[in-house]
């Protein structure tokens, strides 16, 4: 029997979305406000879905207290109160957009997570703006 369980985690980061092969007409045209050179910032909201068997064992899809740990310490603890552009490894050479984001906290769950399971991550950037990953497919 599949069987979805959720965890929620928060992080606040600040971004500025810039292409750097565009000329700043380009940038300002394409990602307005977002392309402020002084930086703006989120409180930003990560959903993990994880879907599985329900273990007999335990009851378990997965026991939240490793996915809270997942979650916290690859993700949270990487991205909180950082600026993407400057000071998150993970995010260089990339535009901090929610959509690459998204990829990249998954990425970073999938590796810790039992492979066994599916994982699928929503992202929301603003109360009315999110996206969601399914890497599974």
């Amino acid at each position: 029997m599949k069987m979805k369980v959720f965890r929620r985690e928060t992080f606040n980061a600040a971004h500025r979305l810039y292409n750097p092969n565009w000329t700043d007409e380009q940038n300002e045209a394409t990602f307005g406000k977002c392309n402020n050179p002084n930086w703006h910032g989120h409180n930003y909201v990560i959903i993990a879905e994880v879907e599985g068997e329900i273990n007999p064992d335990t009851g378990y899809v997965v026991d939240m207290k490793i996915l809270k740990k997942i979650m916290q310490e690859e993700v949270c603890e990487i991205f909180d109160h950082k600026n993407l552009n400057l000071d998150v490894r993970e995010m260089q050479n990339i535009i901090p957009t929610a959509e690459n984001i998204c990829v990249v906290a998954w990425n970073l769950i999938r590796n810790k997570l039992d492979t066994k399971l599916n994982l699928k991550i929503r992202l929301y950037e603003t109360e009315r703006n999110f996206v969601e990953y399914d890497g599974n497919v």
